[in-house]
């Protein structure tokens, strides 16, 4: 019994214990985004952060590059360098061709860092383009390519991107004529339409032996890219290749794809060795069948090929009650003929059918018809059973031959030379905030630029997240359902209080068996007979051990 209370004592300090930390969850986030602000501080020279009781208030300060960069753009001052494009898009009806939509500089409209701008795409249905040249060309040599910036799906996303491209040097590169044609080396970053998420890297390729240029696309990623669309925040897009021919592609600094640009693009970089031979055609005596019927088999004589595959069943009776000689359907006495109806014109009125009332309450209505079943007797036209193909010779393939447009490129790193960067874009949702381009070869510049710009801007919205129960309810007026699981999660606490904790009321066995458990005194009498008896049984004893060792006659 002891023991039994000892166990019930623990399990209710357990269930008092839960209810204490259920209770201080939220406080636990405040203190949670206190540490981050304390976090940010260590890290983030750039950006002052003090927090007081009720928000997060922040000096802003716009990030300045630490080290070598071929193209930094923040849109806090001036938009100086950018370039609207002022031509038509190609192979387009000339109502939509136009280059025509609008670019903004504007704050966030949720997390908004005071002083902190961006670029924000603002009209839908509408082609946007603009671009800026590079503070220096990008010569793809013995360093990394580091391409970083921020966006916002202020709106959500319907259809539409979020891309940049690295526009290609030449001599003829004007940025008001940019188009979906100009020449770009790389293309990167989100692009939605439906329910298909993406994130692009494509490259063009030019041919050593044609010199032609085609698109090589890097395999999908395999995470689910849906919540950086839909959530509403600020996301960091990078994407870093290497003089090793290696890729990655980074989202808030997480990596979610990587990999060759030999192995892992799509179509890839080097053509086969061998091709099949154009030339070469299957011949007509080619027999590729694995099976056929086989040409001995007769149809046995019992087969019956015109046995209908459903019958009357002869044991269905007709239910009790079913009504023969009402309709199914009866002209709906409610109906009235309308006043323009025009019996010369449209003929005799007659109302509308409706299903019979009466036969509602019956088992049915009409003319009664046995129901079908499965015939026992069908067997259905007679085939011949397959057998192996004793002239099988296989899938017919045409023969290898040498491939005359192969050729062997170790070194797809050393794409064209990129002096410009664009956004040529078409979208259905408005508000599309960009921010913080930067065009680098040092992660550790692209690091301590991302902690000055996007890093401040998830300090703040993870600050005015809302608390633990008010996500609690979000979550559960999309999914109802959540509230038989809440209603459970409070209630077992509560119920295992109860059983365990209030206390129990006596019965008469308890009380029987406690009273069997309290000692009796005992007298003085008492106690010297229990010695004598026991003296006794020690001689009786003594006596039995004597005759077993004494020798028999």
């Amino acid at each position: 019994i002891t023991r039994m209370h000892f166990q019930w004592d623990w399990l209710c300090l357990g269930v008092l214990i839960i209810n204490s930390v259920t209770a201080e969850i939220e406080n636990e986030e405040t203190l949670d985004a206190e540490v981050e602000v304390e976090d940010f501080d260590k890290q983030s020279q750039g950006a002052h952060v003090d927090r007081d009781k009720s928000s997060l208030e922040v000096v802003y300060q716009t990030p300045q590059p630490t080290g070598e960069v071929y193209f930094t753009e923040t849109f806090d001052g001036v938009l100086a360098g950018w370039v609207l494009s002022k031509t038509k898009k190609e192979d387009t009806d000339d109502d939509i061709a136009k280059y025509d939509g609008r670019w903004e500089v504007e704050e966030l409209k949720e997390n908004t860092v005071p002083g902190d701008k961006g670029l924000v795409l603002k009209s839908v249905a509408k082609h946007h383009a603009i671009s800026a040249m590079l503070t220096k060309a990008f010569i793809f040599d013995n360093k990394p390519l580091i391409v970083q910036y921020e966006v916002n799906f202020q709106e959500g996303i319907d259809c539409g991107g979020a891309y940049i491209k690295l526009l290609s040097s030449s001599d003829d590169l004007n940025l008001e004529h940019f188009f979906d044609k100009t020449p770009y080396t790389i293309m990167f970053g989100p692009d939605k339409c439906g329910e298909d998420y993406k994130l692009h890297f494509i490259f063009r390729y030019k041919n050593p032996k044609t010199g032609e240029y085609d698109e090589k696309h890097a395999k999908r990623p395999d995470v689910d890219l849906k919540k950086f669309y839909l959530d509403k925040k600020t996301h960091l897009y990078t994407l870093v290749l290497k003089p090793d021919d290696t890729f990655e592609m980074l989202i808030d600094q997480s990596v979610v794809s990587k990999g060759s640009l030999l192995e892992d693009m799509v179509p890839p970089v080097n053509p086969p060795r061998e091709i099949e031979d154009p030339s070469e055609k299957k011949p007509d005596d080619w027999d590729e069948r694995p099976k056929i019927p086989d040409p001995n088999a007769v149809k046995p004589d019992d087969w019956d090929e015109d046995e209908p595959s459903k019958i009357e069943d002869p044991d269905a009776v007709k239910p009790e009650g079913w009504l023969d000689d009402e309709p199914q359907y009866v002209p709906d006495p409610n109906a009235k003929k309308p006043k323009d109806w025009d019996e010369e014109m449209d003929g005799e009125w007659e109302a509308p059918q409706i299903p019979n009332p009466k036969c509602e309450t019956a088992p049915g209505c009409g003319h009664w018809v046995r129901p079908m079943k499965n015939n026992p007797n069908y067997k259905g036209k007679w085939k011949a059973p397959m057998m192996d193909n004793p002239n099988y010779q296989g899938i017919w393939s045409p023969r290898k031959i040498p491939n005359p447009d192969y050729f062997e490129d170790l070194h797809p790193f050393k794409m064209t030379t990129v002096s410009a960067i664009g956004l040529e874009l078409w979208s259905m949702t408005s508000d599309i905030y960009f921010d913080n381009f930067i065009i680098c070869s040092e992660k550790e510049v692209a690091d301590r630029w991302a902690a000055d710009g996007w890093g401040l801007k998830k300090l703040v919205a993870s600050a005015n997240e809302p608390g633990m129960f008010s996500q609690l309810v979000t979550a559960a007026e999309d999914h109802p359902w959540l509230w038989v699981l809440y209603i459970l999660t409070l209630a077992l606490p509560v119920g295992l209080g109860v059983l365990f904790c209030w206390p129990a009321k006596k019965t008469d066995e308890d009380i029987d068996f406690k009273k069997t458990d309290v000692s009796k005194p005992i007298t003085k009498g008492e106690l010297k007979q229990e010695r004598e008896e026991l003296e006794d049984d020690e001689i009786e004893l003594e006596e039995e051990k004597e005759n077993e060792d004494a020798p028999e006659d």
